[in-house]
């Protein structure tokens, strides 16, 4: 008897430490692949993975890069929970055969916001300005072409963006929740829907059916109203209406006009905020809110479904109009605040383990007697880093 019960003690703590070890295999290989196929936007770091018997997944200390952003985006704990061992090491193994049900809960996540959030190649050529005129136009400044920007956000107290991210699949549906500290919070419930990890295409063409989403800004709003007509030298009526004029130039720019309903809900919005409860559908060209013809009478029959602060509001829809070309000058959208300087160069450290994932690029090399060499990376071994470097017109490789 004390025999087999040590053989059973062995024999659990034996396949006890094969999990964790799967699990952490299993999970680094999930994690190197996820790397290379975001590696043209940005770097992903892992961080510690740790499991549980119950069939639970935490990565702890991780964070993501964007090559296009100067600050990255901390990820304190991601925590994946199928509910069972084997479910879980069944999604590892194959990433496309999810169970029915599990949930990923991310906490800890966090973005420094700096005057400058976007990398001076990213704005040089107003890269990100819109060919089109904005629909959602924050002016916060004399000039109304200025936008609200990272820089305004932190002259308002707002020093990062922090909170969480929840999502739970079931067998009927996506329930997807981010809560921000201090800039309010998005619900999503899509009925119907599937999270394909391998085709993000998929998994937007898996229901039919239309998303619950519910937007409250936790009392932002009141403040951007305060600081964007205290910036333009204008009281917050006034602000919101010339921020309202912009959403109807916006929508005529596309072809639509905004029912007088739809109008006075964005104004009303704009200055007290609140929560925002409506229905959308990602297939529409109008995300769901109805169109109505010109000589349409306004009975409700085809209102959008939406609340605010938990009532109900009628004759939310648009009319089709005749698009209006827009061409907004250069100078148009430049946010509050100054540009990186284009003359500094900022570099991210990296393991050496993960070398073979920046072959192709541009690196700097720190060698072991301090010097650095700095060039393309062309190949890379077990013992040896191969960097072209540019030299009277060619390229000279030094291993």
């Amino acid at each position: 008897m004390k025999r087999l019960l040590t053989t059973l003690i062995v024999a659990t703590l034996l396949g006890f430490a094969a999990f964790k070890a799967g699990v952490w295999w299993l999970m680094d290989q999930r994690m190197a692949e996820a790397r290379q196929v975001l590696g043209g936007s940005g770097v992903l770091e892992r961080g510690k993975i740790g499991s549980g018997v119950e069939g639970r997944l935490v990565l702890s200390g991780g964070y993501w890069q964007d090559f296009e952003l100067t600050q990255p985006l901390a990820i304190g704990r991601a925590e994946f929970e199928t509910g069972s061992p084997i479910a879980l090491l069944k999604a590892l193994l194959d990433p496309s055969d999810l169970p029915a049900r599990w949930s990923l809960q991310a906490e800890g996540l966090a973005l420094v916001l700096e005057a400058t959030m976007f990398r001076n190649w990213v704005t040089a050529d107003g890269a990100r300005d819109s060919e089109q005129a904005p629909l959602f136009a924050f002016s916060c400044a004399p000039d109304p072409r200025q936008q609200l920007g990272s820089g305004d956000l932190l002259r308002m107290g707002v020093t990062r963006l922090a909170g969480e991210l929840i999502l739970r699949q079931t067998p009927d549906r996506i329930h997807l929740e981010l809560n921000s500290e201090n800039t309010g919070s998005l619900e999503l419930i899509w009925p119907g829907a599937r999270v394909h990890l391998l085709s993000p295409e998929a998994t937007l063409t898996s229901s039919s059916q239309p998303i619950t989403v519910t937007l409250r800004d936790g009392g932002l709003m009141r403040r951007v109203a305060a600081y964007c007509a205290r910036e333009a030298g204008v009281e917050t009526s006034q602000w919101a209406g010339r921020t309202l004029k912009a959403f109807e130039m916006g929508l005529k720019a596309r072809g639509w006009r905004a029912s007088e309903q739809l109008l006075a809900l964005y104004r009303q919005w704009l200055l007290e905020g609140g929560e925002i409860t409506a229905s959308v559908r990602l297939g529409s060209e109008t995300l769901g809110i109805p169109v109505r013809s010109e000589d349409e009478n306004a009975d409700g029959s085809m209102a959008w479904t939406l609340e605010y602060n938990g009532a109900m509001v009628p004759d939310v829809f648009l009319r089709k109009v005749e698009r209006i070309a827009s061409e907004p000058p250069k100078e148009a959208l430049v946010p509050v605040v100054p540009r990186e300087n284009p003359e500094v160069t900022r570099w991210h450290t990296e393991d050496l383990e993960q070398a073979a994932t920046w072959v192709g690029r541009k690196v700097r090399v720190t060698l072991s007697n301090g010097n650095v060499v700095e060039g393309r990376l062309v190949g890379v071994s077990e013992r040896e880093l191969e960097v072209a470097r540019t030299v009277a017109g060619g390229e000279v490789a030094t291993r």
